[in-house]
Parts: structure tokens; C-alpha cells; sequence
């Protein structure tokens, strides 16, 4: 997410979602702070979408409620992003607006054009703000692939004549800068595909990006090229390539695609599986067909798999549990662009110094990817002659301010944490529910429960203590024994006219320094104590 804000007027572009890291225990999505835009609600004219990836539209049902602007984007961004707001029953309270690349729209003094670009998804657009001060071109997700499998190459000619009438700032993605020359094309990605299809006897599973439509056209024409059926798994793939027939985007048979109900009667020779899980996700189709959970396709021995992903980083570690369990289970597995089953969406450093030379920015600030990502993308652009005062890597909440005077950093942030999304809960504080979540895991919980008089403060039943993944059971009875002796030794120091909260947190503090001394780990303690 990112604000760009001239004068009164706010425009926002994009508003995507993070998965949980693995410390997040329990979190199921990560969303923008947006506080920073709700202390400027009146001034919020609209959010701008890019494409339709859940990094850039994903936090949408969730910001939506609390900062109800209109929404603008192409047509495969938004009939991806109405399924997410049907479900959270936002769609018919949701301003959205139709573009088209070539378009532009204005949003009070900002006039917001939409440029055709080439991605992993159909329907992507570099973004040209027209402001007072100048342009602003943002490249959003990007690549320059000439032999796209949706639609024309990328209007570089526009970004071109841009530069020629001047652009005050680029901001371009840095994603891919590490990588040297060009990204392949998406094409080639099917070049990989038609020979494991023709070759494979068995059936074929193959994971990829719900959203990735063109991945997902190459997978069905190497289908119908060797006469195999296609069977979709995963709920969000299935919403995906309906919308994206709905819109003209997938091009599939009359008889390609089986229902769960005709799946019994397809033989193994004649199946192609597409799925989610190319990230190894724990709930996705393919974490659930490689451990026999899913109701409706089970792996089997000789099965191919088609990992059409690369893992991010982060999530190498599932990934790699994933690949395991398959080849346990008799699997053979082809992955990412060792096996020419994978093709990034975003562009090498060659591109992106091409993407600079053609719209010859004044000012240069690197966005999208890992802050080293900034730091290289920055050097580049130092490389290839533009001034080092006027290119500047920033981070999340980082303020940038331009006008006649020149590029400068704000001395002030914008709030930018992360918002925790738990179940259907946004949790702000998140971070405390994470702290506590990270101290079960590691350390467990001991639960100390006695019941007191409450005139006398004596100890009439207990205490009892009892402990979830503390130390193993042979082990606690002396040390609980022990344990019981100090709560009891605490209890009779305090006060019966104490709060409860007083006794609570004595007991807490005092048995909390004994069992780390004794075994040093410092387990949640929850202190239960009734009266009577």
C-alpha cells in the first residue's frame, strides 16, 4: 500500500495482504496500518489497484469497512476482488469503477492513468499519477515479456513519451533486482509443461498461484494437447477460473473440466489435478492431498507432481516438508525453473534499468520487495546516471517529500506495523496475543488453582497445579510438590483485604522466578483463585 497525497488530495494505491510469517502463531493474515489514512478519511479520493494479486488487493475486505472510498481497477482485478468482498458481504456497500489500460481517471486535482503491462496475471498496469508537481509513474508489479500469454507486451511506447514530457518520480519494483539479464517469458513456462504432459503415464498434479491465470491456460492447453481432463482443487482457484471464463481471460473446452462427481470415473492416465499449495501451505489442496486429508483427491503412487512455483522466502521449510511427504508417498516432483516449470513475474535488472532509461525520472525511489532489494535497485539506478541525491531507498511507514526544493525524507513516520488478522477479528494489538501465543509454544503453561477464605486469607482447597507442555509428566510431581510449597509460602504474606489481582500476580511473580530457576524456562502461570 502506498499513499501518494498532492495539496488535499489523497490517492492510494493498492492494499495487499501479508501471509503470517512463522512466528505469527495463529495469524492468519497481515494487513496494512492504515491509521495514518483514517486520520485523513475526507481527504481519501480512492484506491488505485495495480493487478489482482492477494499482496495488493487481499487486505481490501478488511480496510474497506473502515475507509470506504471508491475502489478503481481493470476488469480481472475486480472480478477477483468481488468474490473477496461477496464473501465478507461487502460488495453491495463497495464503490467500484471499471478501467481499462489507456484509461485515466480523476480524482479530484490527480488525474490517474492506467498503462498496460505484463506480469503473472492478465490485466496488469504501471499507474502515472498526472499532479500538479508532475508525474508520478508507478510501475507496479511488473516484466517486460514480449510474447505474453494474455494480451500485447507492455506499452513501453507510453512510458516513453511520459519521459519525454517529463516524469517527476518512478517509483519501479525491486523484487527480481538480484536476478541478472532478463526474466523469461511466460510462454516458455508451457514449453516446460508439453513434454512432462506427453510423456507422464499416470496422473498429473499440478500447484501453482490460484491467481495465476496465464499459468493456469498453459497448464489446460497442455491438457487438451494430450487429451486429458482437468480437475480443480482448492476453493480459491475454482472462484478464480470461473471468473476469470466469466471475463474471456481462460479459454478452456466444452469438456475439459470434471466435477468432484465425474472424478471416480476418470482413470489416472486421463487426469490433470490443478490446485492450490505451490507454497506449502497448511490447509492448501496440495498439503492435504500429500498427507491423504482431502476429501476428494488422494496421491498415489506414480503420480507426477508439478510444483509451478518458486518457494518465498520464508516458506522454504514448508515447502520442502511438502516435496518429502510426495516423494514418501511414491511421487515423482518437478519444481520451480530447475525443471522449466516456472517463470518469475517480475522483472531482472536488466529490464529494470530499461524500465529507468525509458522514462528518465527525476527522482528515483525503489518499492515492492526485501529492504536489500531497495538498497540494490537503488545502486542500479545510480548506475546508470541518475544523480545519488536524487534516488532514495526508503522503509515501510517512511514519508517522502518532493517539491521545487528537491527529494526529502520526512523527519516524522507514518504508523506502518502490522495488523493482525485472527479468524475474522482485526487484532491491533496483536502483537501482546503473539507474545503470549510465542510463550505457550516454547515454554507451556502451568495453571495454579486454590481456593481461599476470604475473611482469614486461608488456604481452604489447593493449590492444585496443572501443566500443558511444560516438562514431561514423570518429572513434575517433586517439582509441583516443591511448587505448592512457595504459593503457599507467598499466600500466607499477603494481605485477605488484597485484591485479587494482587494475590494473582504475587503468585504469578514468585512461581514464575522458581520453576525458571529450577528447570529455566518461564512457562505462562495463570493463577486462578476463588473465595469462599
Amino acid at each position: 500500500m502506498l499513499a501518494v497525497e498532492c495539496g488535499d488530495d489523497i490517492v492510494v494505491i493498492d492494499s495487499g495482504l501479508m501471509f503470517p510469517q512463522q512466528e505469527m502463531l495463529g495469524i492468519d493474515l497481515v494487513i496494512p496500518d492504515i491509521s495514518w489514512l483514517i486520520e485523513r478519511r475526507d481527504r481519501v479520493l480512492g484506491i488505485c489497484l495495480t493487478h489482482g494479486h492477494e499482496d495488493h488487493i487481499g487486505g481490501l475486505p478488511y480496510i474497506l469497512p473502515r475507509l470506504p472510498v471508491p475502489v478503481y481497477g481493470t476488469a480481472l482485478t475486480l472480478g477477483l476482488l468481488r468474490n473477496k468482498l461477496r464473501e465478507r458481504r461487502l460488495l453491495d456497500s463497495t464503490e467500484l469503477h471499471t478501467v481499462m489500460a489507456g484509461e485515466t481517471r480523476q480524482l479530484g486535482g490527480i488525474g490517474v492513468e492506467w498503462i498496460h503491462t505484463t506480469h503473472s496475471i492478465p490485466d496488469a498496469c504501471a499507474l502515472a499519477l498526472h499532479t500538479a508537481q508532475g508525474i508520478v509513474l508507478h510501475t507496479g508489479d511488473f516484466k517486460l515479456d514480449q510474447t505474453p500469454i494474455h494480451g500485447a507486451p507492455p506499452d513501453l511506447a507510453r512510458i516513453a513519451r511520459l519521459g519525454d514530457e517529463g516524469v517527476l518520480v518512478l517509483l519501479s519494483d525491486s523484487t527480481n533486482v538480484e536476478s541478472e539479464g532478463m526474466t523469461r517469458s511466460e510462454r516458455t513456462v508451457g514449453e516446460g509443461l508439453r513434454p512432462i504432459f506427453a510423456s507422464t503415464a499416470g496422473r498429473i498434479l499440478m500447484a501453482t498461484f490460484a491467481s495465476n491465470i496465464s499459468r493456469l491456460q498453459q497448464a489446460i492447453d497442455a491438457a487438451e494437447a494430450v487429451d486429458r481432463h482437468v480437475f480443480i482443487a482448492g476453493r480459491s482457484m475454482l472462484n478464480n477460473v470461473r471468473v476469470a471464463q466469466e471475463l474471456g481471460y481462460l479459454h478452456v473446452g466444452p469438456s475439459t473440466f470434471v466435477s468432484p462427481r465425474q472424478l471416480d470415473g476418470i482413470s489416472d492416465s486421463d487426469l490433470v489435478v490443478l490446485c492450490t499449495g505451490s507454497q506449502g501451505e497448511p490447509l492448501s489442496a496440495l498439503t492435504r492431498i500429500a498427507a491423504r486429508e482431502h476429501p476428494m483427491v488422494q496421491i498415489h503412487s506414480g503420480d507426477t507432481v508439478i510444483l509451478s512455483a518458486n518457494p518465498i522466502p520464508g516458506n522454504e521449510e514448508a515447502v520442502h516438508r511438502t516435496v518429502n511427504t510426495l516423494y514418501r508417498r511414491g511421487a515423482r516432483v518437478f519444481q520451480g525453473v530447475r525443471h522449466n516449470v516456472h517463470a518469475s513475474g517480475h522483472a531482472s535488472s536488466e529490464e529494470l534499468k530499461l524500465m529507468i532509461t525509458l522514462a528518465r525520472p527525476r527522482y528515483f525511489v525503489p518499492v515492492h520487495g526485501e529492504y536489500r532489494h531497495l538498497v540494490i535497485h537503488a545502486e542500479l539506478a545510480r548506475g546508470i546516471g541518475i544523480a545519488p541525491e536524487r534516488v532514495m531507498p526508503i522503509d515501510n511507514g517512511s514519508i517522502v517529500e518532493i517539491d521545487g526544493e528537491g527529494m526529502r525524507r520526512a523527519d516524522e513516520c507514518a504508523p506502518a506495523g502490522y495488523v493482525y488478522v485472527d479468524g475474522v477479528d482485526i487484532a491491533e494489538s496483536g502483537e501482546v496475543i503473539l507474545r503470549d501465543r510465542r510463550a505457550l509454544a516454547q515454554d507451556g503453561v502451568v495453571i495454579v488453582v486454590l481456593t481461599v477464605e476470604r475473611s482469614t486469607g486461608n488456604v481452604v482447597a489447593g493449590p492444585d497445579l496443572v501443566s500443558r507442555g511444560f516438562v514431561d509428566d514423570s518429572a513434575t510431581q517433586t517439582l509441583f510438590d516443591e511448587a505448592r510449597e512457595v504459593v503457599l509460602d507467598v499466600v500466607k504474606r499477603l494481605s485477605p483485604d488484597a485484591e485479587w489481582t494482587v494475590w494473582q500476580n504475587t503468585i504469578r511473580e514468585h512461581l514464575s522466578r522458581f520453576l525458571q530457576r529450577c528447570t529455566r524456562r518461564r512457562p505462562m502461570i495463570l493463577p486462578v483463585v476463588t473465595e469462599i
